[in-house]
């Protein structure tokens, strides 16, 4: 996989691939992408104008559908609708925001991040017939996961250490997922991504001074362009010779750019007692239970 890069993407005619958060960022480079490519593709999106305009771009092999992962009326809504998909991509996230809360009341980056894709994955799993890639992020290593307090109501509450909660819950779902679809024998695979340094609107809405930071290391050399940083998405979305459980992620500059290959992650998301306590919390949180 050495080199790869989107003249390796291959011709997606025939094929369905669901985005969530496909209206900016990561998310519209992955719809523009697949949909170039000749797969339909489908922005499930919060932002519906946005995504819109997004699809027009596409043209007529993209649709859009509503979903905002901070609200399990609206995952359950989606899902219901769900006609099917070759993947599902979970990419839609936020970013070190302040302290605020769902519909649902979890903390709005677990929430969002980790347990509403969670809950549109168990929702929808049975009509994905090939791969569930999920977002997690080279931030995951910050992470102080406390699985009996997922939600912060009983720590004081610290923005970027929440983020990397989520990526790293994110990161030890797909790892759970692929052990359980293996286990069942399933034809459906789960992969985990992560796209290292990209600029992307992502950065900018922390309401902290960190905007400005950000906003000048998107434009340094070890920033990467968006659609960059989709290819290691793209990769596991994709590629023939991308397995089942494994981690992508860019392979120059430490994990911040670069064409992608398998990366490694912190070795507690190895942690079956740990991963099956998390896989508990989150289903008993959104009450979705997993065919596998």
């Amino acid at each position: 996989m050495s080199g790869w890069s989107m003249r390796n993407l291959g011709d997606q005619t025939g094929r369905k691939v669901t985005i969530t958060g496909a209206n900016s960022g990561l998310g519209a480079q992955l719809a523009l992408a697949l949909g170039a490519a000749g797969a339909q593709v489908t922005l499930a999106c919060r932002n519906q104008d946005k995504a819109r305009a997004v699809a027009e771009q596409i043209g007529p092999s993209a649709t859009v559908a509503e979903l905002d992962l901070a609200s399990l009326d609206s995952v359950r809504r989606f899902a219901d609708g769900f006609a099917g998909a070759d993947v599902l991509i979970n990419n839609a996230g936020v970013m070190a925001v302040p302290r605020a809360r769902t519909a649902d009341g979890f903390e709005m980056q677990i929430g969002t991040n980790f347990l509403g894709h969670f809950a549109l994955t168990g929702l929808v799993l049975d009509r994905v017939a090939d791969r569930v890639v999920t977002m997690s992020s080279a931030m995951h290593r910050l992470a102080r996961l406390n699985v009996d307090d997922l939600n912060w109501e009983h720590r004081r509450y610290q923005r970027w250490i929440a983020y990397g909660d989520s990526k790293l819950a994110d990161l030890m779902f797909g790892l759970e997922l692929a052990r359980r679809l293996a286990g069942a024998g399933s034809s459906t695979s789960s992969l985990i991504a992560h796209p290292g340094y990209a600029a992307t609107d992502l950065q900018g809405h922390t309401d902290s001074w960190m905007d400005s930071v950000m906003a000048l290391g998107n434009k340094t050399p070890f920033a990467q362009s968006a659609a960059d940083g989709a290819l290691p998405a793209l990769f596991a979305a994709t590629a023939p010779e991308a397995d089942n459980g494994e981690f992508y992620g860019p392979k120059d500059f430490g994990g911040m750019r670069g064409a992608p290959v398998r990366c490694g992650y912190r070795k507690v998301a190895d942690d079956q007692q740990l991963r099956g306590r998390l896989w508990d919390k989150a289903a008993d949180l959104t009450g979705v239970s997993f065919p596998v």
